[in-house]
């Protein structure tokens, strides 16, 4: 048995002298079977030699990810491993220094392959029969991490760590290339960038600032003593883990400097004499938008960043690439802006509300979407929710919206001032009115509601435009709808960004469009809505993402502002005007005014009260702000929810909606300067109709053509009516006789049948 292991102790050293002549053999090109390796043959070896490629491809290093506010404050880091990535120049000296003592004391000296440190440790692990003591250079180290950072499957991740002869003559083969390809300080550099020091940290810039609070640039002598010192078991040296364990490597490594005659005794003696970390300045890096300051605002971010294309072929090659990219993404949401919606959410609301509570602020004219804030936190525990109740179902975490009640009268209005409707025009609009049957025109046909009778909560009457508005009244409107047909608002919405949330389908052209039972809709969509009229029909695309970095600094290809005119503006100035009567005295928002602000706004309820909302604006911000009942499809009414922790006992947009929006607005426009609305031109506003001339009792022909000689438009229903005139003659007309109408105008005729 000596004798055999005398054979093998020789057979090691002349393996090491094979080895020792490897690197420039392999240079060469030159295929050198070693013999006497116990695991692998002379044919084996040389046949790995001969396959390696001549140079090691690396991947691109993982680098984390950030999102900023547009203050450029950070909202959450994005990341797989947490690095960033630093000059050698960024690195402090005495790191340098520490790092080679302990890993590799004569890494200037030798090439890929440290003679003295591979014999010594051929010679145990032949000994030993197994791999027990690592004699690898650093550019060796780099290798090994290189080949495992590769890795993307479970075998070839161990194939990549395998205490083999075979992976080890690997790494030397690769190690050369990287030695003709690199200098020394260019290794080192990438290999400081490369490592993990634990804790989540990789790479020595994000490990100086977790364990320390300081820069790699800045690292002590026992800091980075510590920092060189974990590369050889990331977990088991971590202080975070063993505080004592830490601190026996740390001193292992003063002292190897101490030996080399890089520190004085004295230095040495100092540093084992300093704390290992102070665990105050222990930074956890938060990952993810679940971690961040403002999860909602960035799950939405992230959402739009997997939709762009230019960051991956599908949605995980743009995850992967999101994560480890190293990009920079630059966000719209303005801190200052939040801290006012989400002070006007704690001081309205509770998170333990039945209800919920959520507004969003948009800038008109740019589209920038500057805060969203809601009244549930984000979490899966009670009281917290994961679902962002500001935007449409787009993505996991999006709500989906509500129906919006009399918010979307703003575009029954919109489309009659467009066909010349002026905001005196008047109707008649009792407390109730039976549209059972009656049509509306579509932009496909028609459509109608076989029994629909509906009524008004506040006041009737004979009114103009604008009285109508101030007190909401349902009547009004749907008369309005019906004269200027479905198609014009429902077209004009669009063009505005409103559409289902929750089947990102267009919205119903129903007889009750203007009533807000169009479909679901989003604090996002109505605050850009009401943001198009506050910039005079100027529609910008919400913008989430102002720009987006790669790790170089340089601009990706990212969607920019999109913004068109979708109004003229004298229609839009008509729009403020009739919507800033609203908040006058007498209207529904006037207990919201506030300040010397011109402010424009609309109530909105859905039916039964399920939920209650208060849209507005100024010339320079705008705001939608909803309280509801959470459970789709409503199945709860508002009566007996609570809000702020008490129980809403008469829900209403301007009462319950209201302060939300007034306390987050008057807030957010503190600093702002002061913007005033275009007073709409006279021929928008004053009284440029022609009444209509009566024509009941009149055949269909003649009365088409009284109408026409008057310079009217003329429609004839389909639909009969009850009426005292005789069958097949005119029984009445919309608008009716003596009312006005715009010059040229439609009326709609129609007949008797007769009972």
């Amino acid at each position: 048995m000596r004798g055999r292991e005398a054979g093998d102790r020789i057979r090691a050293a002349v393996m090491f002298g094979g080895i020792s002549v490897l690197s420039g053999a392999l240079a060469a090109g030159l295929v050198i079977p070693l013999v006497g390796l116990g695991e692998i043959g002379t044919r084996q070896a040389a046949e790995t030699v001969r396959t390696l490629p001549q140079e090691l491809e690396g991947e691109p290093l993982a680098v984390r990810s950030k999102i900023l506010a547009a203050d450029g404050s950070l909202i959450a880091n994005l990341f797989e491993q947490n690095r960033q990535p630093v000059r050698l120049a960024q690195i402090s000296p005495i790191m340098r220094r520490a790092i080679i003592a302990i890993e590799d004391s004569r890494f200037y000296e030798h090439g890929a392959l440290d003679a003295k440190g591979t014999l010594r440790a051929l010679l145990r692990n032949q000994s030993e029969g197994s791999v027990q003591q690592g004699g690898s250079s650093i550019t060796q180290q780099f290798v090994k991490m290189t080949l495992v950072e590769k890795a993307k499957t479970a075998d070839e991740r161990r194939a990549a760590t395998a205490e083999t002869y075979q992976r080890k003559l690997a790494e030397l083969r690769y190690a050369i290339a990287v030695e003709q390809q690199f200098t020394k300080d260019e290794i080192l550099e990438k290999y400081l960038n490369l490592a993990n020091f634990g804790d989540g940290a990789y790479g020595v810039q994000a490990a100086a600032q977790h364990y320390f609070s300081t820069t790699a640039k800045n690292l002590t002598l026992p800091q980075a003593a510590l920092l060189a010192g974990l590369v050889k078991n990331p977990t088991g040296y971590d202080p975070t883990n063993s505080m004592s364990r830490a601190k026996d490597r740390r001193d292992v490594v003063i002292r190897r400097m101490q030996e080399l005659n890089i520190i004085t005794a004295r230095q040495a003696s100092a540093a084992i004499r300093t704390p290992v970390v102070d665990r105050k300045k222990i930074q956890p890096v938060p990952n993810g938008c679940a971690n961040s300051r403002y999860p909602f605002y960035c799950e939405y971010v992230v959402s739009k960043l997997l939709d762009n294309p230019s960051f991956g072929q599908d949605a995980k090659a743009r995850e992967q690439f999101i994560k480890t990219a190293g990009i920079t993404v630059r966000t719209s949401l303005d801190p200052k802006t939040q801290a006012a919606a989400q002070a006007s959410m704690n001081q309205h609301s509770k998170p333990t509300d039945t209800a919920v509570a959520a507004i969003t602020i948009v800038e008109p004219g740019t589209g920038v979407v500057k805060a969203m804030a809601q009244s549930k936190p984000y979490g899966n525990g009670r009281n917290r929710t994961a679902y962002n109740y500001n935007v449409e179902k787009s993505y996991a975490g999006g709500y989906g919206g509500f129906q919006n009640g009399s918010t979307m009268k703003a575009f029954t209005i919109a489309a009659a001032i467009q066909k010349g409707y002026p905001l005196d025009y008047r109707i008649n609009s009792p407390q109730q009115i039976d549209l059972s049957g009656t049509r509306f025109s579509t932009c496909k046909g028609t459509t109608r509601d076989p029994n629909y009778r509906p009524q008004n909560s506040t006041r009737s009457g004979n009114l103009t435009m604008m009285e109508a508005a101030k007190a909401s009244t349902n009547t009004y409107f749907l008369q309005l709808s019906q004269r200027t047909g479905l198609c014009a608002p429902a077209t004009i919405a669009a063009d505005l960004g409103m559409y289902d949330a929750q089947t990102l389908q267009p919205l119903e052209q129903v007889v009750s469009f203007t009533l807000g039972s169009a479909g679901l809709v989003t604090p996002l969509m109505l605050s850009n809505a009401y943001a198009t009229f506050a910039a005079r029909g100027k529609y910008c695309k919400p913008v989430f993402i102002t720009a987006v970095l790669d790790a170089g600094r340089k601009p990706m290809k990212t969607p920019g502002p999109e913004c068109k005119q979708v109004l003229a503006p004298e229609v839009a100035d008509g729009v403020n005007r009739v919507l800033s009567a609203v908040m006058e005295p007498g209207g529904t928002g006037a207990r919201l005014n506030f300040g010397n602000w011109d402010l424009a706004g609309k109530t909105g309820t859905i039916q039964d009260n399920r939920a209650v909302w208060y849209a507005g604006y100024a010339p320079n911000l705008a705001a939608a702000a909803v309280i509801a009942d959470a459970n789709v499809p409503y199945t709860n009414l508002m009566y007996g929810h609570t809000l702020d922790g008490r129980d809403i006992a008469d829900p209403s947009g301007s009462g319950t909606a209201g302060p939300v929006w007034q306390t987050a607005m008057r807030n957010a426009l503190k600093g702002r300067p002061l913007a005033r609305f275009v007073a709409p031109t006279g021929r928008v506003v004053a009284d440029a109709t022609a009444g209509v001339p009566t024509v009941n009792g009149m055949s269909e022909q003649e009365a088409t053509n009284t109408l026409q000689r008057a310079g009217f438009e003329v429609t004839v229903s389909p639909d009969r009516k009850d009426s005292e005139e005789a069958e097949g003659t005119v029984a009445y007309t919309e608008p009716r006789a003596g009312e006005g109408t715009p010059q040229q105008g439609r009326v709609t005729v129609y007949l008797s049948a007769g009972n």
